[in-house]
């Protein structure tokens, strides 16, 4: 199997109501938070290295490495093959700062998209604006609906009830 394969069956196969499983997630979380912080320190550094190489780089096991890099691929502006990704895959983190921001806000991660490290790669105002937008892709219209008596909207000039309604 992948590492990929491996990290989402272990991950979210875990019950994060027992302890075991809520210790996992804040372990998790604990590391993604110093990688992003690491990360946005030098927004225009692209990263490389094997997924080995990185989980060296910032500390970390191949297991939580893998979780991160699924987690952040979406935000790149080149995707990585992250599909069948083992130990000696060669991968980039080359970050597309507004989008990343958006996916945090996004999967609701409160301890990334507020992060310190944000405010001199984006303006307050930015920010705002981003996170606004993204709430707002999430909300739902339903259009008005049509009455039985109500003009139909194909315009023919009959009621809806005489026309489209049938």
């Amino acid at each position: 199997m992948s590492l990929l394969t491996d990290w989402r069956n272990y991950a979210y196969g875990l019950d994060d109501r027992t302890p075991e499983g809520k210790q996992f997630w804040l372990n998790y979380f604990g590391v993604e938070q110093g990688i992003y912080k690491k990360l946005l320190a030098n927004p225009n550094e692209i990263v490389t290295g094997t997924v080995k190489e990185l989980a060296e780089k910032y500390d970390t096991t191949i297991q939580l490495i893998t979780g991160f890099l699924d987690g952040i691929n979406d935000s790149l502006k080149t995707p990585n093959d992250i599909e069948e990704m083992d130990e000696n895959t060669q991968v980039s983190i080359d970050m597309d700062l507004e989008k990343l921001y958006m996916n945090m806000v996004d999967c609701e991660a409160e301890w990334l998209y507020t992060l310190d490290e944000w405010k001199p790669l984006l303006s307050d105002e930015r920010r705002s604006e981003l996170y606004k937008l993204q709430k707002k892709s999430k909300t739902i219209v339903k259009p008005k609906k049509i009455g039985r008596n109500d003009p139909c909207p194909c315009g023919s000039g009959k009621k809806y009830k005489q026309c489209c309604g049938r």
